[in-house]
Order: C-alpha cells, then sequence, then structure tokens
C-alpha cells in the first residue's frame, strides 16, 4: 500500500515544513546570545560590589 507522508498535514504548506525548526534555531541561538551577555556583565566589578553588598547587609540584619 502507498501511504503519503504528507496527509499528516491537513491544512499545513508544504513549504513551511521546516520553518518550526529554523524557529527553534533562531530562538536557540538568540538564548545562548543573552546567556553569553549576561555572564559578562554578572562578572563586572560593580554587579559583584553590588551582590557582596546585599549579602552583607541581609547578613547583618539577620545577625
Amino acid at each position: 500500500m502507498f501511504y503519503d507522508h504528507f496527509s499528516e498535514f491537513p491544512s499545513g504548506d508544504v513549504r513551511e515544513r521546516g520553518a518550526a525548526t529554523a524557529e527553534y534555531a533562531i530562538a536557540t541561538v538568540a538564548a545562548a546570545g543573552f546567556a553569553g551577555l549576561l555572564a559578562v556583565v554578572l562578572q563586572s566589578a560593580a554587579v559583584k560590589d553590588m551582590v557582596t553588598g546585599l549579602i552583607t547587609q541581609a547578613l547583618a540584619f539577620v545577625l
């Protein structure tokens, strides 16, 4: 028997079959770029000083 693989797509356009995969790839690249930018920002001295100050204040408040 002949099986039509495209019969699973009720109203989809055959030309857009890989569109979801491309969108996932773009989102993955964007997320990786954002993670890299976040890593650079979090390694800066200003952010380290801010986090250290917050932790010091929190511990001083508790103790």
